[in-house]
C-alpha cells in the first residue's frame, strides 16, 4: 500500500516565499511535485542541495517542481533563498509540523559526524558550500519525496547529513507515477 500525507497536512495553510495563498495541496496543485525538507540555512549540505536542484531542475527536461521546507520564518528563509535561489518556493515550517508528519526525525551522532560524512564535506566545499549559522534545529534530518496529489510516490531517506539522492534519475521516475 502506497504512504500517503494525511489530508489534516494537505490541507495544512502553509507561508512561505513565492507561494500561492492556501494549503499544501494548492501548492502542490494537481501535478506531481519534489518536496525537499533542509536541514537548516547553514547547513553546507543544503546549500549545496539548493544550488544543485536550482540548476538541474532548469537543465532537466521533465524535472517535477520543487517545494522546499525550511525551519525558519518568511523573513530567514527569504535572506537565505535570496542568496541561492530566488525564485524557489518554500515553505516556513519553524515548529516542523510538516517535518514531523512525514516522518523526518534527528539524526544520530554517526548520521551526523560518520565517515561518510567528511568524505561528502570535500564533495560539498569543492562546490563553494560553507558552514553558516544555524537557524532551526541542526539535528534534523533533511528528505526528499515526490508526491503526487497525497500519495507518496519515491522519497530517499537520507543516510547521513550529507547523503544526496541522484537528481538526475528523478524524471524517470515522473512519467512513471503520472496516470
Amino acid at each position: 500500500m502506497p504512504e500517503m500525507i494525511s489530508p489534516d497536512i494537505l490541507q495544512a495553510t502553509v507561508d512561505g516565499m513565492n507561494l500561492r495563498p492556501g494549503s499544501l495541496a494548492e501548492q502542490m496543485g494537481g501535478q506531481p511535485s519534489l518536496l525537499v525538507f533542509l536541514r537548516h540555512f547553514g547547513c553546507m549540505f543544503c546549500r549545496e542541495m539548493v544550488r544543485d536542484l536550482r540548476r538541474i531542475s532548469q537543465t532537466l527536461p521533465g524535472f517535477p517542481p520543487v517545494l522546499f521546507f525550511y525551519q525558519g520564518t518568511v523573513e530567514e528563509g527569504q535572506t537565505f533563498f535570496g542568496q541561492y535561489w530566488p525564485e524557489a518556493r518554500a515553505v516556513a515550517d519553524e515548529p516542523k509540523k510538516f517535518y514531523t508528519a512525514l516522518g523526518l526525525r534527528r539524526a544520530t551522532f554517526g548520521q551526523m559526524f560518520g565517515i561518510q560524512v567528511w568524505t561528502c564535506r570535500m564533495r560539498a566545499l569543492s562546490k563553494g558550500n560553507f558552514i553558516g549559522r544555524a537557524v532551526g534545529d541542526p539535528w534534523i534530518m533533511p528528505g526528499v519525496f515526490l508526491v503526487h496529489g497525497g500519495e507518496v510516490l519515491w522519497c530517499h531517506r537520507f543516510l547521513h547529513q550529507g547523503d544526496h539522492p541522484d537528481w538526475s534519475k528523478i524524471p524517470a521516475m515522473v512519467p512513471a507515477v503520472v496516470h
